[in-house]
């Protein structure tokens, strides 16, 4: 099966890694809705959060924990929004959490629209993922 989020997760295609473990891969949004948005896959393919095995839903709630405070510390948003879209709204055809920080007057309608809401250039990723890296390692 030619999956793109197995891809991702399985590091097949570039990514830039904030944290994994041995079920799931953290990374940032190639197409960020702000700073910080953090995508977490698991390794294996799953294509809904029914069909998760109960190692892997772990994982990936810890992992959406521990990038909460990351994000939290580092950028100080006024919330945080953690989702999930299943069934036709899977965009990867493979189980993905979004993790994105959110500040006040922000319309997340936006986030569903299909027109680009903000691209961040490979520089700015790159200072990114060293960011949250060091504050997720702070943290474990």
């Amino acid at each position: 099966m030619n999956c793109v989020g197995c891809d991702l997760a399985n590091k097949h295609e570039r990514v830039h890694v904030v944290f994994e473990d041995e079920y799931i891969c953290c990374f940032l949004d190639h197409d960020p809705f702000n700073e910080g948005h953090v995508l977490i896959l698991p390794k294996e393919h799953y294509y809904d959060a029914d069909e998760l095995d109960e190692d892997t839903a772990l994982s990936i709630m810890k992992a959406s924990m521990l990038i909460s405070k990351a994000i939290k510390r580092l950028f100080s948003p006024d919330g945080i929004t953690i989702c999930q879209n299943g069934g036709i709204f899977n965009e990867l055809t493979h189980y993905h959490m979004h993790v994105v920080p959110r500040y006040k007057d922000q319309s997340f309608a936006t986030f569903y629209s299909d027109e680009s809401v903000c691209i961040e250039e490979e520089e700015k990723l790159l200072h990114t993922k060293s960011q949250l890296v060091k504050a997720i390692n702070s943290l474990l």
